[in-house]
């Protein structure tokens, strides 16, 4: 399936952490309660701290965010084991983060959840755009596309089916490794 998403990037540096992706204080939120699933995007990246990135992810008194794209530096998801982070991600409407490096358990709680989309980019990126940049990333090509600079990315190889399906249970069901609900 082809796929491309065009929007506003949202940048950070290294080493954002889970406790900055969704403080624990939010983990009492379950996200297979619809409502509960909604707030829970409005309080991803509510770690983050304001004097290193005084822009809000996700405005006050909403549930989403502008920015579907984040652009980050190395060891993105580091820390804790939290499904809740990349979902919190997906929920706030996150379809990707494009990141030098990514912290193996958020990478695999990303595809497991199907959630969003991990990509890996061989160059550092996050200190050449600006948060606010209009990006199209590019799945197929494996390109991000910013300011008018494209930049080849890694292939997201076996996983990018999973992540298609939504997630590592319904990937099961479409391909029949598990029965249909």
């Amino acid at each position: 399936m082809a796929k491309t998403i065009t929007s506003k990037v949202f940048v950070v540096a290294d080493n954002i952490d889970t406790d900055q992706i969704i403080p624990a204080q939010y983990l009492n939120l379950i996200p297979t309660i619809k409502e509960e699933y909604e707030k829970l995007g409005s309080y991803a990246l509510a770690g983050l701290p304001d004097d290193v990135n005084p822009i809000k992810f996700v405005p006050e008194g909403q549930t989403k965010t502008p920015y579907g794209i984040i652009v980050a530096g190395r060891n993105f998801g580091c820390g804790s084991s939290r499904e809740h982070a990349p979902i919190a991600l997906g929920a706030a409407g996150v379809e990707a983060v494009v990141a030098e490096s990514f912290a193996r358990i958020f990478f695999r709680n990303s595809v497991a959840t199907g959630e969003l989309y991990p990509v890996d980019t061989p160059v550092r990126i996050c200190d050449e755009i600006k948060t606010g940049d209009e990006a199209t990333l590019d799945l197929d090509a494996n390109t991000l596309t910013v300011n008018g600079k494209t930049y080849e990315l890694k292939p997201l190889g076996d996983v990018r089916p999973v992540i298609d399906a939504g997630g590592l249970f319904n990937y099961a069901r479409q391909s029949g490794m598990i029965a249909k609900a």
